[in-house]
């Protein structure tokens, strides 16, 4: 029974994962975004609306944005659930841990992201109505992709940075100096953990405003690098040369339009 009820979880959560992909992609298809997030006929006609038109508009309005980024957290941000779960697991013998625990480090983990949901639909609200990007998440300028680019390339050599990371990259010793036990235990663990995390990813999310929120690529990309981060063999060996790569793709972004232009 305790095997039926692991594999029942597990195919459950991988299920969740696969739904919100399919989701995704869903809305990607609806919006006509392409896989490198540029819009086709029907989305550059949206790209070209002004968001103060009196009309309705699912993307310049709060609740259809937040539910894209809330199912986006959970198609992107379960993955690198995956190395904590089992590491929870690690411990449910010898620290009496148990199957409700594990549902609750997985629901503080959500409610976190679900919570920076809702901060970054804020966030890309006022950048829509200050003009910065346009009705699919695409940034307007060279200049702020640029400049988004290099904050978030340096950011990963910050002091916050690698504490966020070191969390997320050894769930282990964070159970170990904060274990709880039971549903309430878990889900007062996994609140820790997703508040690291989003201390550790914010940057990654915050790109999708440099090649468009609704980009299947960048999605794609960032949930990759994000679960090889927090593999315990190599997740410590590529946060700074990603902060390099994407520094020096901030620095061609701001200097594209003047090399072009000569």
């Amino acid at each position: 029974m305790p095997h039926l009820v692991r594999s029942t979880l597990w195919l459950g959560f991988f299920g969740a994962i696969l739904v919100a992909w399919w989701v995704m992609y869903a809305m990607s298809v609806d919006m006509d975004v392409d896989l490198i997030g540029r819009p086709g006929e029907m989305g550059a006609r949206m790209a070209a609306m002004d968001p103060r038109m009196p009309m309705y508009m699912p993307m310049a309005n709060f609740g259809p944005l937040f539910a894209m980024w809330a199912i986006m957290m959970a198609a992107m941000m379960l993955p690198t659930l995956v190395p904590t779960l089992r590491s929870y697991e690690d411990l449910m013998v010898s620290a009496n841990g148990t199957r409700a625990g594990w549902l609750g480090v997985l629901a503080g983990y959500s409610i976190v992201w679900v919570a920076f949901a809702a901060l970054i639909t804020g966030v890309q609200l006022a950048l829509l109505f200050g003009g910065v990007i346009d009705m699919l998440g695409i940034s307007k300028t060279t200049t702020f992709a640029g400049a988004l680019l290099i904050a978030v390339g340096l950011f990963q050599f910050t002091r916050a940075k690698e504490i966020c990371h070191g969390v997320c990259h050894s769930p282990m010793t964070y159970f170990l100096g904060h274990w709880r036990t039971g549903f309430a235990g878990g889900l007062r663990m996994g609140l820790g953990l997703g508040a690291f995390c989003v201390g550790c990813c914010w940057g990654f999310m915050a790109l999708g405003f440099v090649g468009g929120v609704m980009s299947l690529l960048w999605m794609g990309l960032a949930t990759l690098f994000m679960v090889i981060e927090k593999l315990p063999q190599i997740g410590h060996v590529v946060t700074k040369p990603m902060g390099v790569l994407l520094t020096l793709a901030g620095l061609a972004v701001l200097a594209w339009p003047f090399v072009n232009g000569g």
